[in-house]
């Protein structure tokens, strides 16, 4: 598929996902981000309607609802810094801040009131009792107080009055773990799977072609014409051909880790949800891989067993093509198992080179059993790559291109190479080399289901500063660096506007204005959509957008989810490296030139993306120090940037580290706070 859906339409997805299934009670998480209000309405609608109706229980985290969507809702649970400081009927949340002298205004949402008037910045215009001096409000207190409100009252004694069980069916409580039985959760999996390595199959192709074309320069680097069956020199070379096969089809396993590291986060999602117990995910993808092993180890035996030179029996022919397909099985296995236990792209990688490392190294072929030390030799016993080797050398120098007889002992030619090179020479190691294979598949995918089971994405590493810590250091912040900031920007100001004596601190920048004309956006219409019906080559997705962006003005972009809002941003920054795009774009009269328009604008991503392992105030001033000019220096450059981390509320938070997004550190909503820009660009979108 060329072109995915929006991140609105993913959100209505993740929602759908959950309402198709009986949960009796639903837990839902911020589900309007990305979504337009109407679509939000319509959700809440429909989850009050079926709530009511089925008698169900549904808690729904949201963060800014609009009014007519707070107005469906029965009760309200307001949380601030950990603490409930209101929990009831919805009506009766104006009344409990009205009683602690708070009014909200007759045309303020109520819902934006809620969270403002907890807000140190925003709660004294709400201040009503004007008999009496204004003083902060914390939400400590507010918690206290809502213990003693009426509606407090009422839920403490609700809470202390025992449930009686009686008025509960046995019914209602489920007494299985899935929603379906074990053949039907088996068989939706590997559907599911099949559908997912048909959508991936370009992968799969490019792996094939990727090994083909290897097995052909294998062809002629150990062409038959140079290679003999005479001497145990000609033995030697034979078996590096074999190491060598064996390492190219154990590396072909090795995109396992990045394909599974991608999915881990939805399989643990289901896993949790329940929707299938880890096993019915490991078991039918080892059933669909085994084509994939069929395919790869018969593709490089044919294409190189009898160009190559060995022994040319029919038997031995399938041995190795048995013996190459236990070891592609053993190699996706063994990648997989790194994947789930590493959890992290990163971590996994290390974990897969390191044990290619280790079964390379003590496979018995780059250095010999002889030559191994005894307190690693363990490590030669349990390589996988140690009975690959020995098996299908087994199978190739008891051939009869390999039985002539060696010299004056009563050893055959093939007996030489495999004795001379450390490695065994009796017949039966080629069916104990195919056993261990075997076993080590079974094994390997044993302990992926078991980490997939027992294992959880990697846990959140916050290091958070005490808000007594971000006092104390902004009583320390020194007054120089304000005053040589205030002093810069009145130097360097190029409408010559004076600043007045504020905190506040804004860097001057170019204003320019920005025109787009006629400007039309097509994509390549996916092989999906074409099997549908749709005869068109191109699917377009911007028609004749025709605006202009003065300096001064703020402008809003307003469309429903899957409208273009993203895709019009996007062409307009230059941000669109697929597609065709038409039209014209001007900064300020000027054709607009992509290299110097990126260094003067700053575009805030629907998708926030930050790196993980840096704290949110790092972040901020590693881009101020490559966006600001070189003569700010660097207590201005922080200066700067507590000023930004304070507009945005970022400061209980600058110690954070970031994180990974849906896994840990920050948070979706302030992720987009940590995402405002501190180099004060023309234009931002």
């Amino acid at each position: 598929m060329v072109k995915g859906i929006s991140g609105g339409q993913k959100k209505r997805l993740t929602t759908g996902e959950l309402l198709v299934g009986s949960a009796r009670v639903l837990f839902m998480d911020e589900i309007s981000t990305g979504l337009d209000s109407a679509t939000t309405y319509q959700i809440i609608k429909y989850l009050r309607d079926s709530t009511h109706a089925l008698d169900g229980t549904t808690i729904i985290s949201l963060l800014q609802p609009a009014p007519e969507t707070y107005e469906l809702f029965d009760d309200v649970i307001l949380i601030s810094e950990g603490q409930i400081v209101y929990q009831g009927p919805r009506e009766y949340a104006a009344d409990f801040f009205a009683a602690m002298g708070f009014r909200c205004p007759e045309r303020k949402n109520v819902a934006d009131f809620l969270q403002e008037v907890l807000s140190k910045k925003d709660q004294q215009q709400y201040w009503c009792q004007y008999d009496y001096p204004y003083q902060f409000v914390s939400v400590t207190k507010f918690a206290e107080a809502f213990k003693t409100f009426v509606i407090g009252k009422r839920l403490h004694d609700d809470l202390d009055r025992p449930y009686n069980r009686k008025h509960n069916h046995p019914a209602a409580l489920s007494t299985s773990n899935y929603g379906v039985k074990r053949l039907e959760i088996l068989k939706s999996s590997f559907q599911w799977q099949r559908l997912l390595m048909k959508r991936n199959s370009f992968i799969y192709v490019f792996k094939f072609i990727q090994l083909l074309l290897v097995a052909l320069i294998t062809m002629t680097v150990f062409f038959r014409t140079t290679m003999h069956h005479d001497s145990v020199d000609d033995g030697i070379i034979y078996l590096g051909a074999l190491y060598f096969a064996i390492v190219m089809i154990l590396f072909n396993g090795f995109t396992e880790v990045s394909m599974l590291v991608a999915k881990l986060p939805v399989l643990y999602k289901h896993r949790d949800l329940h929707f299938y117990p880890p096993w019915a995910y490991t078991l039918p993808s080892w059933l669909l891989s085994i084509p994939t092993s069929l395919i790869e180890s018969g593709m490089w035996t044919l294409v190189t067993y009898y160009v190559v030179g060995y022994d040319p029996q029919f038997t031995r022919f399938l041995g190795q093509f048995l013996l190459l397909f236990f070891l592609h099985q053993t190699s996706l296995a063994l990648f997989r198992v790194m994947a789930s236990l590493g959890r992290n792209m990163i971590v996994a990688n290390t974990f897969g080179s390191f044990a290619l490392l280790v079964v390379m190294i003590l496979g018995g072929f780059i250095i010999t059993k002889e030559s191994i030390p005894v307190w690693w030799i363990w490590g030669y016993w349990i390589s996988p790559m140690m009975y690959a080797q020995n098996a299908i050398s087994v199978n190739e120098f008891h051939g009869h291109s390999w039985s002539k007889p060696f010299a004056d002992q009563n050893i055959t030619l093939g007996e030489a190479v495999l004795t001379g090179y450390g490695l065994f020479k009796e017949k039966y190691w080629f069916w104990i080399g195919v056993g261990a294979l075997l076993g080590y598949t079974i094994v390997l995918n044993a302990l992926f289901t078991l980490f997939l089971t027992i294992l959880n994405p990697i846990g959140n590493m916050q290091a958070v500063v005490s808000k007594d810590a971000i006092r104390n250091k902004e009583s320390r912040r020194s007054d120089r660096v304000a005053l040589e900031l205030r002093s810069y920007l009145h130097s360097n100001s190029l409408n010559g506007l004076k600043l007045k004596e504020q905190k506040g601190m804004v860097l001057p920048f170019q204003p320019l204005s920005m025109c787009f004309k006629n400007i039309n956006y097509y994509v390549d219409v996916p092989e999906e959509l074409k099997k549908q019906g749709i005869a068109e080559d191109r699917l377009q997705l911007l028609v004749d957008v025709t605006g202009a962006f003065r300096p001064g003005v703020l402008t809003a972009l307003v469309g429903v989810s899957g409208a273009g809002k993203t895709t019009l941003m996007d062409v307009l920054a230059g941000r669109k490296t697929g597609g065709l795009i038409e039209g014209s774009i001007s900064i300020s009269g000027y054709p607009k030139n992509q290299e110097t328009f990126t260094r003067i604008s700053g575009y805030c991503e629907q998708n926030d993306v930050h790196s993980p392992c840096l704290t949110v105030i790092e972040s901020l001033l590693y881009s101020a120090c490559l966006r600001l000019p070189s003569h700010v220096n660097d207590d201005t450059q922080r200066a700067f940037v507590e000023e930004v981390m304070e507009l945005v509320e970022l400061n209980p938070l600058s110690g954070a580290l970031v994180g990974l997004p849906g896994v840990n550190g920050l948070s979706t909503e302030q992720r987009k706070r940590a995402d405002n820009r501190v180099h004060h660009p023309s234009a931002k979108y």
